[in-house]
């Protein structure tokens, strides 16, 4: 079974408190954000399915094409779950 994953878009970016999404990212007037995550076994698996993921033929025709989105604005990490609800 695939890890979970989820593709949100903002829908409330002006908080009243926090350091807010736009600020960071420094977004122009009629961009968005996209925030999405996956929620792997553990480090171990996300590197499995990461690497099997790179050596997808399907990835290799990606490389040159271009996208929607500024690359260089796209933050990564890696998060351990500390509560669950």
């Amino acid at each position: 079974m695939p890890p979970p994953y989820r593709e949100c878009v903002a829908d409330d970016l002006k908080t009243q408190f926090g350091a807010t999404f736009p600020r960071p990212l420094k977004l122009k007037r009629g961009e968005t954000v996209i925030f999405s995550w996956i929620a792997f076994k553990s480090r171990a698996h996300r590197d499995r399915v990461n690497a099997k993921a790179m050596k997808d033929p399907r990835m290799a025709c990606l490389a040159g094409v271009p996208t929607p989105f500024d690359h260089k604005r796209m933050l990564y990490a890696g998060f351990k779950e500390i509560v669950r609800g």
